[in-house]
């Protein structure tokens, strides 16, 4: 594991994503906090891209908590079988569903605690639901991000919760906002799992890792 990198270098890393992209967004298709709520849900296990061509028919017929309880688990099984653990993913979305009726007037809450308690939205979905959704500057830590965060020197951890918290302290106020979607599409385009596309690399000459691609 390399050794955390020191905030010039930090500072600079996030100066020349920011230049490949001004204004990153998520892609996940999503009509409103509840549609994000359920995308982010299905996409454990499963790429954005997958989840968008399953959920644009649903979310033009589903866009609340009560239309989904309405639509009932076996029809949001057929629109979302071509996700990975379509059945487990169906089930808890309905739960939650019916939680945010009861429970939260039918509104998803803006809170890492009330959302964490979904059933099936752990602390990384919370997490980007805060950041797309209410513009707070939290940090989801998937694979990408991840990966990205240990092989730079960036944020050096073992597990997902320690890469969160190292982000947290070392990122500028001025990138908090955006550096997730940075490092996630940094990671998604060039920062490859298998060959990371180090020639074409903006922040490769920062980055610590040692077994750089040519």
């Amino acid at each position: 594991m390399p050794a955390q990198l020191p905030y010039a270098a930090v500072t600079e890393i996030f100066t020349r994503l920011r230049a490949e992209r001004p204004e990153p967004e998520g892609e996940l298709e999503h009509v409103n906090a509840y549609t994000l709520l359920v995308a982010v849900a299905l996409s454990a296990q499963a790429t954005d891209k997958g989840v968008n061509r399953a959920t644009r028919a649903l979310f033009a017929e589903v866009d609340t908590p009560q239309k989904m309880l309405a639509l009932g688990e076996e029809r949001l099984v057929e629109h979302i079988r071509t996700i990975g653990l379509y059945r487990n993913k169906a089930r808890n979305v309905m739960k939650l569903s019916r939680i945010l009726v009861d429970e939260h007037g039918g509104a998803v809450p803006s809170s890492r605690a009330a959302l964490s308690a979904l059933p099936g939205v752990g602390r990384k979905t919370a997490n980007v639901v805060l950041n797309m959704w209410w513009k707070m500057p939290a940090m989801a830590v998937d694979t990408h991000v991840f990966r990205v965060s240990n092989r730079t020197g960036l944020a050096p951890g073992k597990d997902v919760v320690a890469v969160e918290r190292a982000l947290e302290d070392v990122i500028p106020a001025e990138f908090a906002l955006h550096a997730h979607h940075w490092l996630i599409l940094h990671g998604r385009y060039t920062c490859l799992a298998r060959k990371p596309r180090c020639a074409d690399c903006a922040i490769a000459d920062i980055c610590a890792f040692e077994e750089k691609t040519a």
